[in-house]
């Protein structure tokens, strides 16, 4: 399998992540690099994973590169493309982005405008390998830079194309706000098991195993969470209570996808006028 040479800037928890993910699915440490002004950062790379280029300094890291993958905040990619746009080689490497907001014909514009740019939405459970991608290829992306994206990020989840780029707002959205969604959720559920009697350490426990069980079953069965939720809502039972109480939560949860889809809209608005 080729290995191309792949250039991370940033060095954060999801750039971390993916080069380890990487690693364990067998790239050779020689094949990747990583840029970070924060000697800090740097050095908890090499600690985690031995002998890794590391160095401050954007355009040397991106010389040769054949896969460039940007993970910083998305208030910093237009100073991070204009910095290394003139050091990428041509034929013109893969830019991958991991920021939400930027869309991809802006990044190929301040790369320059003839670099291929894939856009991603990973999420947080990239962390634990149990994340959820997004991707879109931009014009110019070949076949092979496809599925080169799509391995390195596969490297901690699953992931899922997309052909219209404005869908990647959606996705923000769903996948990429999701987590804090269930989250806020568990929080709710663990303060009324406490509410009710519970033990806090009691209440996170059956709060955490409840939402891990299920995920499982929802991911492992052949029917959907609609069917799923009506087996273990008898009638006149106590789940059938409780779904009385949340009648309110689809509409809720449209609310909030839309708004967070629209907000999603509006970085890219502010962020592709610099």
């Amino acid at each position: 399998m080729d290995y191309p040479t792949t250039t991370f800037i940033g060095a954060g928890n999801m750039a971390c992540s993916l080069i380890g993910g990487l690693l364990a699915d067998g790239w050779p440490i020689e094949c990747l690099r990583v840029a970070d002004p924060n000697p800090e950062r740097l050095e908890v790379a090499r600690q985690s994973f031995g002998p890794l280029f590391g160095t401050s300094n954007n355009r040397q890291a991106v010389e040769g590169a054949d896969v460039v993958l940007i993970a910083v905040k998305p208030q910093q990619v237009h100073a991070v493309a204009t910095d290394i746009a003139g050091s990428l080689d041509s034929p013109y490497p893969l830019v991958i982005s991991i920021a939400a907001g930027i869309r991809s014909h802006d990044l190929a514009r301040w790369l320059g405008g003839a670099t291929p740019v894939v856009r991603c939405m990973p999420n947080t459970p990239a962390l634990v390998k149990s994340g959820a991608t997004g991707l879109y290829a931009g014009p110019g992306v070949s076949e092979p830079q496809r599925e080169v994206a799509e391995r390195i990020m596969r490297s901690v989840g699953l992931t899922l194309w997309v052909e219209d780029e404005d869908l990647m707002n959606t996705i923000t959205a769903v996948s990429g706000s999701g987590p804090a969604y269930f989250l806020y959720v568990m929080e709710a559920i663990e303060a009324a098991a406490i509410s009710e009697g519970l033990s806090p350490e009691a209440a996170r426990l059956l709060t955490l195993e409840t939402a891990l069980g299920t995920a499982r079953l929802a991911l492992e069965s052949q029917e959907g969470p609609a069917t799923l939720r009506q087996r273990v809502t008898s009638k006149g039972g106590t789940t059938e209570r409780a779904l009385a109480e949340l009648s309110a939560v689809p509409a809720a949860f449209q609310s909030a996808i839309s708004a967070a889809a629209a907000r999603a809209r509006e970085l890219e608005n502010e962020l592709g006028a610099q």
